[in-house]
């Protein structure tokens, strides 16, 4: 799950959050926007623009506490196909594509409260300067989705560029709405670590937990009005950081808007 707005998941907005549902990761994927959710009209292009503090995926901070620039489209069809790509700007000096990703993804309606997506995600980061490249992935998930308030989904991930088998990852998330446009929304998952966390020293790379899961969550508002979005997330996880990774910063805002 993605912290961010760039983090959506099947079938999702793809500007993200760590975020959950309505899985809101394709987090940019892409925190918080969806580009085109489903319940979109056939054929339907979209887009979003959209400002974050921090790109975070899954608990794993892409990037360091700077205003990220996040884009995307992405057509809808009649029988609830959709395709999109996004793609995420770090603007801190050096600037750099930080993310991008793209998504196919296809819904079904099993009754007037639930609703089934999945979807094939492909998710990279050019900028290897902090190893981000090591987390070039494919993902292929699903999601089960009621009356919009609740999402639960499970994902299995092959990372491009290290052997082994394909890792899992399970989330639950909601959305529940007060007034004023306000909605609270909050959501919690368990992953396999993609790559173990490892520090250097001693003139050797040491292995910093033995433990092959963490946890990660967030819980904030949703402010949303006509094509803008604002969001304010509490942002948490007990993922060891392997040396040099950037902290997770505990809140993270995002300022959007669709078209």
């Amino acid at each position: 799950m993605s912290d961010n707005l760039t983090q959506a998941r099947p079938g999702k907005p793809m500007v993200r959050r760590d975020a959950l549902p309505p899985r809101w990761r394709l987090a940019v994927a892409v925190v918080a926007c969806g580009l085109a959710p489903l319940q979109a009209w056939a054929g339907d292009w979209g887009g979003t623009l959209a400002v974050s503090s921090q790109l975070v995926d899954r608990g794993v901070a892409v990037t360091p506490p700077a205003p990220i620039v996040q884009g995307g489209v992405s057509w809808v069809t009649r029988d609830g196909w959709s395709v999109g790509a996004s793609a995420s700007y770090q603007t801190r000096s050096p600037g750099r594509i930080a993310e991008t990703l793209a998504q196919v993804a296809k819904s079904w309606s099993l009754s007037d409260d639930w609703q089934l997506q999945a979807g094939l995600l492909d998710y990279r980061y050019p900028g290897s300067a902090s190893g981000t490249r090591t987390y070039d992935r494919t993902e292929l998930g699903v999601s089960v989705l009621w009356r919009d308030v609740l999402t639960m989904s499970a994902s299995a991930i092959q990372l491009a560029h290290r052997g082994g088998g394909p890792r899992g990852a399970a989330d639950v998330g909601f959305r529940w709405p007060l007034a004023w446009h306000v909605s609270a929304t909050g959501g919690v998952g368990l992953a396999q670590y993609l790559v173990p966390p490892y520090r250097y020293y001693h003139g050797q790379y040491h292995r910093e937990t033995q433990s092959s899961r963490y946890t990660y969550g967030h819980a904030g508002l949703v402010w949303q009005n006509g094509a803008w979005r604002v969001e304010l997330m509490h942002v948490f996880t007990n993922r060891e950081r392997s040396q040099g990774e950037q902290r997770v910063s505990p809140w993270v805002a995002t300022l959007a808007r669709t078209f």
